[in-house]
């Protein structure tokens, strides 16, 4: 007798596994909707500098202002995440981004708004981030336990990105219809489902975790213990200059959308579209799977910056657009990876500080990143700028890759079998080494 089951459906139930926990569940319907608003008031918000100034710099600036909380605070929220309980973190910062975008609301609909008064709303936004990225990653253990842990992190991926494809084109609807007001109206009252959720959360099917205990010299004890881990180091090396210089999106896309193809709003949120639809993809591959080799977020930050040295030189609108859905993915890759890489080798009484510091330097570099980069922009083109940032994509990953190699005790030998060329990471021992790669 047939059990209904194809045979894809093994994959399939794994990859939705943490959905069937209550809490989870509630937690990921609610950042569902949330995310959506958070997508639409990025855009918009891009948008708004853009029209306002005419710069990529004040773009950049932008950018920079929102995620430059978290390179000067980003260790200490790790700190303070460590000590607290979660999830009464976690409704403190989703209400205070709320009153956020309402407050911006206000003054874009009233037709007040300035540019100060969105540069004041991003770095409002990132120091609540400060404390919201770590509470939120690290409050997934408590969610799914150990087991799921993984597959949460890849879940969890994928509902922001899936937000990616319905967000920005709602925004560039709302941007050519109504105004950019609208955009963030609506991502302010979208808050209201996640703190809803969470209100309907049943503490006692959480999973206990121990707490760090108040005292002095906690910041220090969690650099060395990433210091002591070269699987962690190397990896956050990766993500460090990977989130500085090579996914400046709303620079490297508002740029070519405006100045490259002589387009409006409406393509640099098609451009925003078609990145989440490879970011989805991306989430969806890596949440399929209960472990992933060391080496996945280094080959694909190779591969995302070489597409991206290939999208600076694409020669029409469709070719780059299309580049898009490779670009997103890789680079969706190279995250979930490093971050599912964090949340299973941390111990859980640091895994605040080590998942702060990850989030500090893939998101905290944009600061130093992205004015640079719409500087390059502005100066030289978007093209270069592109190709630069995919440069360094490239340059990087090869680089860290090879030192996480050695540190392991082995090294990168190049052989052949089978008549064609192979690429293996073999033990330094030339003994051991012999018997691997014939």
């Amino acid at each position: 007798m047939s059990t209904g089951r194809g045979p894809g459906s093994a994959p399939r139930a794994r990859l939705l596994s943490s959905l069937k926990i209550r809490n989870y569940r509630l937690f990921f319907l609610g950042q569902v909707v949330s995310n959506n608003g958070t997508w639409m008031q990025r855009i918009a918000q891009d948008w708004l500098v853009l029209s306002l100034t005419g710069s990529s710099t004040a773009v950049g600036i932008t950018t920079a202002l929102q995620f430059l909380p978290l390179l000067i605070f980003g260790l200490y929220g790790g700190v303070l995440v460590d000590r607290l309980p979660k999830r009464p973190v976690l409704v403190a910062t989703q209400a205070a981004m709320a009153v956020t975008a309402l407050v911006l609301a206000a003054l874009t609909l009233t037709g007040h708004v300035l540019v100060w008064h969105v540069y004041a709303a991003a770095f409002s936004v990132g120091l609540a981030t400060v404390l919201d990225n770590p509470a939120r990653q690290s409050f997934l253990s408590e969610l799914v336990g150990p087991g799921q842990l993984r597959n949460a992190v890849g879940l969890n991926s994928a509902n922001f990105q899936s937000a990616r494809l319905v967000g920005p084109a709602v925004a560039g609807l709302l941007i050519t219809g109504v105004g950019t007001g609208w955009a963030f109206l609506l991502n302010g009252v979208s808050f209201a489902a996640p703190l809803t959720c969470m209100a309907l959360m049943r503490t006692r099917e959480l999973h206990a975790v121990e707490r760090a205990p108040r005292g002095k010299g906690q910041l220090r004890e969690g650099l060395r213990y990433v210091a002591g881990h070269p699987e962690l180091v190397w990896p956050i090396v990766l993500v460090g200059f990977f989130g500085t210089f090579a996914l400046n999106f709303p620079v490297h896309l508002s740029a070519y959308a405006n100045d490259v193809f002589d387009a409006g709003a409406g393509v640099y949120s098609l451009f925003n579209t078609l990145v989440a639809a490879g970011s989805l993809a991306g989430a969806l591959l890596t949440a399929r799977h209960e472990s992933a080799r060391r080496r996945l977020p280094f080959i694909a930050a190779l591969v995302f910056g070489v597409v991206e040295i290939a999208a600076a030189a694409a020669p029409t609108m469709w070719s780059f657009a299309l580049l898009m859905i490779p670009m997103g993915l890789f680079a969706m890759v190279v995250n979930v990876a490093t971050n599912a890489t964090m949340q299973t080798t941390a111990a859980m009484t640091v895994r605040g500080r080590v998942t702060a510091l990850y989030m500090m330097v893939l998101l905290g570099g944009a600061p130093l990143g992205a004015p640079v980069v719409g500087w390059i922009t502005d100066i030289y083109g978007a093209r270069v700028g592109l190709a630069a940032a995919g440069a360094v994509a490239a340059g990087t990953a090869a680089a860290t890759g090879l030192l996480l190699v050695r540190a392991g005790g082995h090294r990168v030998a190049i052989g052949w079998r089978h008549h064609r060329p192979q690429i293996r990471v073999v033990p330094r021992n030339r003994e051991a080494a012999a018997e691997l790669l014939p």
